[in-house]
């Protein structure tokens, strides 16, 4: 007698077999297009001779010491993320907040400023906003002040280390400083900044989004899934603060952290080494960028970058000298701006070529293509099913660009 379960395997085995499932084609991301293009224009220009062989070998020069630094601190940052060492500290900053929403902004803003500081303003894009993103799915708050906060510190806290943005190891390379005595002379505006946009952060939209009772129920606490991983990815990034505090190169400091932290990997996890972990998107973004700028500075970028920065001294010119750097920032994009800007700043002006970079790092807000950290951002949130009001976001950002940008000039004014 045939029982329930023969007819079903019966059934069954007489299916016809299942369609094999479409293979997925893959497509090319719209930033991948735009590195290519201008990789491929940068080389144009060299090759063609818009860019005379010697500032192109100048530029190469100056160029690899950067690119080294980003593939290795980019790397660096992504296994730090696969070790769970940014989960682990979300999903402690929430337990540590006990429930209080003023206490998580507080925490969360800490977090994203302390990691632009360290690693960088793309990392804290890339990687720490889709943790805050899922902190806030799992205590079943809206998941947009998060959002706001990474994207906003990521530019606005990138001040202070040449580590915490490419345009400050240019600036720190044309003033000559090393990376304490830049520390030293960004702090003030730093603080000013961060000020600024906390303030603006709470009062624009952790306050309006906040629970009822501003209170939340804290998560559980997150256990990395390989704590040896979890503890050498730590050791690695702790490895890379220690040798830039103690002046050691970058590149050769985000180098020797990486390789610990790849040793580890090697050892526990050889399946997750991957060539896609290097930013090639990246590298290729820079370095044609780099090409570009320089070509269209000969052929009159830099006059039209000289009449906007003028040539007024004192408290006016390094006001003019950050506007402008917001502005460009905003109409094309901050590291473009600020190689035109420097391009035709004197080389012994300090103050108003780090009121340019002050308006470069903390101006490109209002656009979502001001820096390649928003445009990251932006492609974070679309990816996590993150809708930030748009004409909200513009909005208050403009205001973060124009205030945030005065008040740390005006600190750089007072330590000048």
């Amino acid at each position: 007698m045939r029982t329930w379960s023969d007819v079903k395997l019966a059934a069954v085995a007489d299916a016809p077999p299942a369609p094999p499932e479409p293979t997925r084609r893959w497509r090319p991301h719209p930033l991948d297009l735009v590195a290519v293009v201008l990789a491929v224009v940068g080389g144009a220009c060299a090759l063609s001779g818009l860019l005379p062989r010697a500032e192109t070998t100048a530029t190469v020069h100056r160029v690899l010491p950067l690119l080294l630094f980003l593939g290795t601190v980019i790397v660096l940052a992504e296994l730090t993320a696969v070790a769970g060492v940014f989960d682990v500290l979300a999903s402690r900053l929430a337990i540590a907040a006990q429930g209080s929403w003023a206490a998580l902004f507080l925490l969360c803003g800490g977090l994203a400023t302390v990691t632009t500081l360290v690693l960088n303003l793309d990392t804290t894009a890339v990687l720490l906003t889709p943790v805050l993103l899922a902190l806030a799915r799992n205590l079943r708050v809206p998941a947009a002040p998060l959002a706001v906060t990474t994207v906003w510190l990521a530019n606005t806290a990138s001040l202070l280390l040449p580590v915490s943005n490419l345009t400050n190891l240019l600036a720190a390379d044309r003033v000559g400083l090393t990376p304490l005595a830049y520390a030293e002379r960004m702090a003030l505006p730093q603080l000013a900044a961060v000020a600024v946009t906390m303030a603006l952060l709470w009062y624009a939209w952790w306050r309006r989004e906040r629970p009822v009772g501003g209170r939340f129920v804290a998560p559980a606490r997150h256990v990395p899934a390989d704590p040896v991983l979890h503890r050498t990815a730590l050791a690695g990034c702790l490895l890379f603060v220690a040798g830039i505090v103690a002046g050691v190169e970058i590149g050769l400091a985000s180098t020797v952290a990486l390789a610990l932290v790849l040793f580890g990997f090697v050892v526990r996890s050889p399946a997750t080494l991957r060539p896609g972990l290097v930013p090639v998107r990246l590298l290729l973004f820079v370095t044609g960028l780099f090409l570009v700028v320089q070509t269209l500075g000969r052929h009159g970028l830099d006059d039209l970058v000289g009449n906007l920065l003028g040539a007024d001294g004192g408290a006016l010119g390094a006001l003019r000298a950050g506007g402008t750097g917001a502005l460009l920032s905003n109409a094309v994009n901050n590291l473009p701006a600020y190689l035109a800007g420097e391009a035709v700043l004197p080389a012994g002006d300090h103050t108003r070529l780090l009121a340019l970079l002050i308006g470069t790092n903390v101006g490109p807000l209002a656009a979502p293509w001001a820096s390649l950290a928003t445009l990251l951002w932006f492609e974070r949130c679309r990816a996590a099913g993150v809708r930030v009001p748009v004409t909200r976001f513009v909005v208050t950002s403009t205001v973060l660009a124009v205030t945030g940008t005065l008040a740390a000039v005006g600190a750089l004014l007072l330590v000048s």
